[in-house]
């Protein structure tokens, strides 16, 4: 035994000598006491306590220390979590310091482990000197700069975990000096480091865990050849590496090569194509486990996938895959999913055979049919999801028989199926998510289907038919995180139900046909509230002035009949939807908000209420602010210079107001807008110039219905993506200017929608807005929103323009309507009009244009309206089914023109005789002559109906006389007919008898 431990003290001799350790002495003066019996005793006794004093005291290599305290230079450290990294006597021993693990007999640094320790800075060289480091994990920081080429110095090192942080540059090719590295993570960080090629790879035999993902590798084009060369390989992640296709021609060597271990393959958020297959299924299929080729670009599923015997998880979602769902798939899956494809056909019966399976995802593809039966067999089943599809028919009470204890999830949310919501929905003990609005379900809804369903977190029914029947004393037993039951009918009165629900972030009760006022209890429970949508329904009574609404909170409370004052602290709200109420008052109180801590108003919508008064001074407390609506409204004043403090505002909607004064300058501080519609106010003075230079990403600018003056400024020319222009209705003077060519969204193929998407922020969601504006189209004003991408327009109608038309307004070849009517333009319609082959309506009436109209205005095959009245146009209007087509009144008030469909004959249309003959006229009137007859001939039958119809039943109603002598004559007729029928059969059978 002492022996034995004598050895160790020698085995450790020198790693003692190398830190100068004053035990030495004494334990080499108690090997020399080994000899007699009772100091053999002594000496065994000394030696243990030497021996622990000498072990228990190896502090870190000095020099190793030194390299770790100039890494602590370049590190950014403002939590200080490098606290115990120091000079003074107390912190000498770097075996001690935070994340740092030593050899306990050589005092090597061996780990060092900094992962998700928030800091930062750089990665200096100093830390080549360790050189017996075996783990180093810097993962889940904010390290930036790149990678020093010293880590190819480690040659001791088994992993490296340098992920999630913002490492870019070029990737040293060093690492593959590192021969005994068994893992390497280099993945997601954000600055994208980049890799020319792979080869250094093979340097890595013993690698079994690679993760390059955000890695650029879009020039490694021999990427297959490099993964193949590594034997023990069983984890690969490249997703988001920008993978260069697989090039066909170049062989694969599959010897020695990872093909035989590899059971992680992650692929996805690529470009691959389907010409990756052939080195796909090359792989073991005895070994490859978890497969993802999400996001790429794939177009087929070969009958290959079945060949994956050991398969467990197969991600194709996100993809361009076309056809059929193969039913081939190989048995053992336990989740599959195919999400977001162009698949179409049904869910084939073999999936009956996937006994294994725990999720199935098929949404958002084009699956058609009903619900298969396989679906039943799966009773492994955890998540289905069929969402977004084509399939119909009804839900099937025992559909999901057989996962009934283990089914987690269900979505089966905008598809057809119709009837009833089988009660059989509530007896899934572990459902947490039921998604099925927007199908078209109908009928009752009672506690039996959802309220012992115990787990259940999230409901959605919403866009469906159902009507909810539920006693006031039945509770159900889940406490929901969100409902969303829109469209269903709860109402009239708020259901008491939902005061069980504590826990309740998400509630949409729009349009379901509530007619009640707000209980207090869904006021006592808003701090919990997230998002509530009570819209479309007819809620009235008043908002009271809580303490404070939540600061996350989402409301939309739009179009009901709600009254009063809107109290101040519901503007600490982050979306606010107030619109189409009875809103009065003013809103300057919305000043007096004192919460600053919370998330700044992104969206606030009061339009169509009675508010009134002037517009708030306080914008700066709102900078975050997107959407601004207060159209339809009372506002009066001045537009403040604080307007301009909302930096963010992507959308302006200040329509029918009684706003005057000028456009404040600060609006050009307002760079984001994409929308400005300020129409149908008093607002005055010039059109600022900066408008075009600031505002170049309008969309839409609506300045109609003012009274603005002055000419049009040649900057608007700058407004590269407007794509609907309106300035009508004001008092512009001045040329139409040539520079309209430059409005390239006009010109060019392709259209905008204003939409942008809205973070929430204690959810982590974002939500997509598709904005909306009022058009004037063919006299009407419509609104347009998703739809509004189809529309360019420039309408410059009912000012004092002079001029000419400018021929580069004919440039426009996108315009669908333009409208420059009402002005004191003059000069010809140009002649290249035909260009604008997209023009729906055009209206240059009540101008004084000159001229004919050009032949290739008959060109534009689309035109549905056209007003070129009440100009001094002269000569034949254009033969040709188009310009025929609309009526006398497009023409009217040009004493020069003649033509059909005008009846003035043309002088040059008088044959050799001397009698006019118009081409086509003869079939004009004979059309005209048929419409005639035909209206003569219904008029006729309607007047003859009108007469013999009161002429008999006028006379009845009024001679009661006349009206029994009547009934009583119908009625011997009819006892005649019942006479003369009954002697005829009696006759007929007496005769087939004989």
């Amino acid at each position: 035994m002492l022996d034995m431990l004598v050895g160790m003290v020698y085995k450790s001799m020198p790693g003692l000598l190398r830190n100068q350790k004053p035990e030495l002495a004494t334990c080499c003066f108690v090997l020399k006491m080994r000899g007699r019996p009772l100091q053999y005793l002594i000496a065994f006794s000394l030696l243990l306590l030497c021996f622990k004093a000498c072990y228990a005291e190896v502090g870190c290599i000095e020099r190793e220390r030194q390299a770790l305290l100039q890494f602590k230079e370049g590190v950014v450290d403002e939590s200080e979590v490098l606290y115990s990294w120091g000079s003074g006597e107390d912190k000498r021993d770097c075996c001690q310091w935070k994340g740092v693990e030593c050899d306990n007999q050589t005092g090597h640094v061996i780990i060092l482990d900094l992962s998700n320790q928030y800091l930062g800075g750089k990665i200096g060289p100093s830390l080549a000197e360790l050189q017996h480091l075996k783990h180093f994990n810097l993962g889940w920081n904010d390290f930036r700069g790149s990678l020093p080429t010293q880590l190819g110095n480690l040659s001791n090192l088994q992993s490296l975990d340098l992920s999630y942080n913002r490492f870019g540059g070029i990737l040293p090719a060093q690492l593959g000096n590192l021969s005994n590295l068994k893992s390497l993570d280099l993945g997601h960080n954000k600055r994208h480091i980049t890799c020319e090629n792979l080869d250094w790879l093979s340097g890595l035999p013993l690698l079994t865990y690679l993760d390059l993902s955000g890695v650029n590798l879009s020039k490694a084009i021999h990427w297959p050849q490099a993964i193949n060369k590594m034997p023990s390989l069983t984890e690969l992640h490249l997703s988001f590496t920008r993978l260069p296709p697989i090039i066909p021609t170049i062989s694969i060597s599959y010897i020695n090569s990872s093909a035989t271990s590899l059971a992680v393959l992650d692929l996805s958020h690529n470009d691959l194509t389907s010409s990756m297959y052939p080195w796909l299924f090359n792989f073991n299929t005895s070994s490859l486990v978890h497969l993802d080729l999400s996001y790429n670009d794939l177009n087929s599923i070969p009958d290959a996938f079945g060949n994956m015997t050991t398969l467990a998880y197969l991600d194709l979602s996100r993809n361009q895959l076309q056809g059929e769902i193969p039913k081939t798939f190989n048995i053992s899956l336990v989740d599959l999913c195919l999400s977001r494809n162009q698949l179409h056909g049904s869910i084939p019966d073999a999936f009956a055979n996937m006994i294994s399976l725990e999720s199935l995802d098929l949404s958002f593809n084009q699956l058609e049919g009903e619900m298969p039966k396989s679906v039943s067999d799966l009773c492994n089943l955890r998540r289905l999801e069929l969402s977004s599809n084509n399939l119909t028919g009804l839900l099937e009470k025992d559909f999901l028989a057989c996962s009934n204890n283990t089914l987690l999830v269900l979505d089966l949310s905008n598809n057809h199926f119709r009837g009833t919501l089988p009660e059989s929905i509530g007896k899934l003990p572990q459902l947490e998510l039921l998604d099925i609005h927007s199908n078209s379900l109908q009928g009752m809804v009672s506690a039996n289907h959802l309220f012992g369903l115990y787990n259940l977190w999230y409901l959605d029914l919403s866009l469906n038919s159902l009507i909810f029947n539920i006693s006031l004393d039945q509770i159900p037993q889940f406490q929901a995180q969100a409902l969303r039951l829109a469209s269903c009918k709860l109402g009239p009165h708020f259901p008491n139900w939902l005061l069980t629900q504590k826990q309740l972030s998400e509630l949409d009760v729009s349009a379901s046909g509530i007619s009640d006022v707000i209980p207090n209890w869904l006021w006592n429970s808003i701090g919990y509230l997230s998002w509530l949508n009570v819209s479309n329904n007819h809620i009235s009574g008043t908002l009271p002035n809580l303490t404070s609404y939540p600061p996350y909170l989402r409301m939309d409370m739009s179009s009901n009949y709600l009254e009063g004052s809107i109290p101040q602290s519901i503007f600490n709200a982050q979306w606010l939807d107030l619109s189409k109420n009875e809103f009065s008052g003013s809103i300057s109180l919305s000043c007096e908000i004192t919460n600053q801590s919370s998330p700044s108003l992104l969206h606030l919508d009061l339009s169509s209420n009675r508010l009134s008064g002037e517009l708030p001074q306080c914008w700066d407390q709102w900078k975050d602010l997107l959407v601004l609506n207060l159209a339809n409204n009372n506002f009066s004043g001045k537009l403040k210079n604080s307007i301009g403090l909302l930096h963010q505002m992507q959308t302006l909607h200040l329509r029918n107001n009684n706003l005057t004064g000028s456009l404040p300058s600060s609006l050009k501080n307002c760079r984001d807008l994409n929308l400005v519609d300020l129409g149908k106010n008093k607002l005055s003075g010039k059109l600022p110039s900066w408008i075009g230079g600031s505002l170049s990403n309008l969309i839409v600018l609506n300045l109609r219905s003012n009274e603005f003056n002055g000419s049009i400024p040649l900057n608007l020319c700058r407004l590269r993506k407007i794509q609907m222009l309106d300035l009508s209705s004001n008092n512009l003077s001045g040329m139409v200017p040539k520079c309209l060519k430059n409005l390239t969204a006009m010109a060019q193929k392709g259209s905008s929608i204003v939409t942008y998407d809205e973070f929430i922020y204690n959810s982590n969601k974002r939500i997509s807005y598709v904005d909306n504006t009022l058009v004037q189209w063919k006299g009407n004003e419509l609104e347009y929103s998703n739809t509004l991408r189809l529309i360019k327009s420039i309408d410059f109608s009912t000012n004092k323009l002079i001029g000419e038309i400018p021929i580069e307004v004919t440039d426009l070849v996108e315009l669908v309507s333009l409208n420059l009517s009402r002005n004191y333009l003059i000069g010809p319609i140009p002649a290249t009009i035909g260009q604008l082959k997209l023009l729906d309506f055009l209206d240059l009436s009540q101008n004084r244009l000159q001229g004919g109209i050009p032949n290739s205005l008959s060109q534009i095959a689309g035109l549905s309206v056209l007003d070129l009245s009440n100009n001094t146009l002269s000569g034949k209007i254009p033969l040709g089914t188009q310009l025929q087509s609309f009526s006398a009144s497009t023409y009217e008030g040009n004493p020069g023109l003649c033509g059909p469909p005008l009846l003035k004959r043309c002088p040059e249309d008088k044959d050799e005789s001397g009698e006019v003959s118009f081409t086509g006229l003869n079939g004009k009137k004979s059309d005209i002559r048929d419409k005639a007859n035909a209206i003569w001939f219904y008029g006729n039958i309607v007047l003859g109906f009108i007469i013999g119809f009161w002429g008999v039943c006028g006379t009845l109603l009024l001679h009661s006389s006349w009206r029994y002598a009547y009934f009583k004559f119908l009625n011997k007729i009819k006892d005649r007919l019942y006479l003369t029928t009954t002697i005829n059969m009696n006759r007929l059978r007496r005769s087939f008898q004989i």
